[in-house]
């Protein structure tokens, strides 16, 4: 590996993805969410530069364990009890694989993210 090898997290490199709705349990209308994933030769892991629209979804079983640092906007993340812990800007947060619960944005937010695999804690 070289320094050729480093790779530059942004939503103007890596690979764009926009993963379907049906990847979650639930959705609200006009959610939009677009990845900018980097390279990564790791089964089940990650990485990359992440863009959303206001909108929710539900996941009832956070598939890895995932390092979110917001650049700009305002998320909240609600578990199935009715729990609800709020991020903007400037912040990081880890959500453990497993939870089971809502992803809330709150205004147009753009983050880094790592998506580490693992069985629910």
């Amino acid at each position: 590996m070289t320094v050729l090898d480093v790779q530059t997290i942004s939503k103007r490199d890596g690979v764009t993805v926009v993963p379907p709705p049906t990847d979650y349990a639930e959705v609200s209308p006009g959610w939009r969410e677009v990845e900018h994933r980097a390279r990564l030769d790791v089964p089940g892991a990650l990485a990359g530069a992440w863009e959303g629209a206001p909108g929710s979804v539900r996941i009832p079983s956070w598939p890895y364990h995932e390092v979110c640092v917001l650049l700009r906007g305002r998320v909240a993340i609600e578990d199935a009890e009715g729990g609800r812990r709020e991020f903007g800007a400037g912040e990081s947060f880890l959500v453990p694989a497993g939870f089971d619960g809502w992803w809330h944005t709150l205004e147009a937010t753009e983050k880094i993210f790592v998506g580490i695999p693992g069985g629910a804690r």
